[in-house]
C-alpha cells in the first residue's frame, strides 16, 4: 500500500468517525442562566430632623433586633417633656380643687350650727308637747296664744335645722360644677396626650434596629443635621438576599413561579437550591435586532429567586451567579 492510499484510508475513517458522531445521539445540553447575586437593603433614618450626636454601629458589624444604632439631640425634646409633664401637674391639681368640698374648719363650723339648731329645735318641741298636753286638762295653766306661739317657734327651727343641714352638705359637696368638672378631665387628657406625644418624640431620636442583620454602610457621622428620613445606617437582613437571572425567550415556558433552582457559584455548596419569586412581565433585549424566528433567542425575561432562609448568607450581593432549572432539557 502506498503512501497516499494509506493516507487516504486514514482520512476516509476519520470522517466516518466524525459523521457517526455528528448523525449518532448526544446527551442533551445543560441548561443553565448567567445572574447575579442582589439584596433588599433596608435603610434606617431618623422620624425627625435633627443633629446627629451619636453612632452606635460600624459598617460590618452584626446588629440585632432592637440594638441601637444612632441618637440625635434631644434636648430641646427634653424641655418640651418638663413643660407638658409641668402642665398636666397643674391640671390635676385644678381638678382635684373643683372636687374638693370646704375647708376643713368651714366643715366643722356648719357641722356646729346644724347641731345648735337642731338642740334648738327638740327643747322647743319638747315644751311644744308639755303646753299641749295641760292645754288638753283645761288646768288654766296655759293659755292658747302660748300653744300656738310655741307651735310657730318649731316650725321656725326645723326650718333652721333645714337650712343648716343643706349648709354642711353644700360644704362637703365639689366647689365646681358638673360642666367645670368635665371641661377639667377633658383639659387633663389633653394634658397627656401632649405628654406621649413629646415622649415619642425622645424615643425616636435614639434609634434601634428594626430587623436583625450586617450594617452594610453607615451613611452619616455625628456632626451632620440629618432630615427626616434621611439613611443614615444601611442594614442587609439574610432574608434579603436573592439572585436574579436573565433567561432567554424561548426558555421562557420552562420557568414559573414557586419552581426551584439550582444556583452554582464559586465555594458555594453543591446542593444550593433556590425558589423563583418574580418574572417579568416584558422581554428586555440588549442590541437591535430585526424581529424573525433567528433572533428570538436574543430577547431575554429578567426573573429572581430566593434560596432558603439559611442559605441566603451565603450569598454575596454582586457575586456572580450560573442558575440551572431541576427539569430535564428538551431533547435536541
Amino acid at each position: 500500500m502506498s503512501r497516499f492510499a494509506f493516507l487516504g484510508l486514514v482520512l476516509a475513517v476519520a470522517l466516518a468517525a466524525a459523521g457517526w458522531w455528528w448523525m449518532g445521539p448526544r446527551a442533551p445540553a445543560m441548561i443553565e442562566w448567567q445572574g447575579y447575586a442582589e439584596a433588599d437593603f433596608v435603610k434606617v433614618g431618623p422620624t425627625q430632623q435633627g443633629l446627629l450626636t451619636a453612632l452606635k454601629v460600624a459598617r460590618g458589624d452584626q446588629v440585632a433586633v432592637g440594638a441601637p444604632l444612632f441618637d440625635q439631640d434631644d434636648a430641646a425634646d427634653r424641655a418640651a417633656l418638663d413643660q407638658a409633664q409641668r402642665q398636666l401637674g397643674q391640671a390635676q391639681d385644678q381638678l382635684d380643687n373643683l372636687l374638693a368640698g370646704g375647708k376643713p374648719t368651714e366643715i366643722q363650723q356648719a357641722e356646729a350650727n346644724l347641731a345648735d339648731a337642731q338642740a334648738a329645735r327638740d327643747k322647743i318641741q319638747t315644751d311644744l308637747q308639755r303646753s299641749e298636753t295641760l292645754l288638753n286638762l283645761r288646768s288654766g295653766a296655759v293659755a292658747v296664744q302660748t300653744v300656738d306661739q310655741q307651735r310657730a317657734d318649731l316650725r321656725s327651727a326645723a326650718a333652721k335645722v333645714q337650712a343648716f343641714e343643706a349648709a354642711v352638705a353644700q360644704m362637703r359637696a365639689p366647689l365646681g360644677r358638673e360642666g367645670e368638672i368635665k371641661a377639667q378631665r377633658a383639659m387633663i387628657e389633653a394634658a397627656r396626650a401632649a405628654v406621649a406625644l413629646v415622649q415619642w418624640r425622645i424615643d425616636q431620636r435614639h434609634v434601634t434596629s428594626p430587623v436583625a442583620g450586617v450594617a452594610a454602610d453607615v451613611l452619616a457621622r455625628p456632626g451632620e443635621t440629618i432630615p427626616a428620613g434621611g439613611p443614615v445606617v444601611s442594614l442587609l437582613p439574610p432574608e434579603n438576599i436573592f439572585v436574579r437571572f436573565f433567561v432567554p425567550e424561548p426558555m421562557l415556558a420552562l420557568l414559573h413561579r414557586g419552581d426551584q433552582v439550582t444556583l452554582v457559584c464559586d465555594n458555594c455548596p453543591a446542593n444550593l437550591t433556590a425558589t423563583i419569586s418574580f418574572i417579568a412581565p416584558q422581554v428586555e433585549y440588549t442590541p437591535p435586532v430585526i424581529y424573525s424566528e433567528s433572533s428570538r433567542a436574543k430577547f431575554v425575561t429578567l426573573a429572581e429567586a430566593r434560596p432558603l432562609a439559611g442559605e441566603a448568607h451565603l450569598l454575596n450581593p454582586g457575586q456572580p451567579i450560573v442558575v440551572r432549572p431541576l427539569i430535564k432539557a428538551p431533547p435536541r
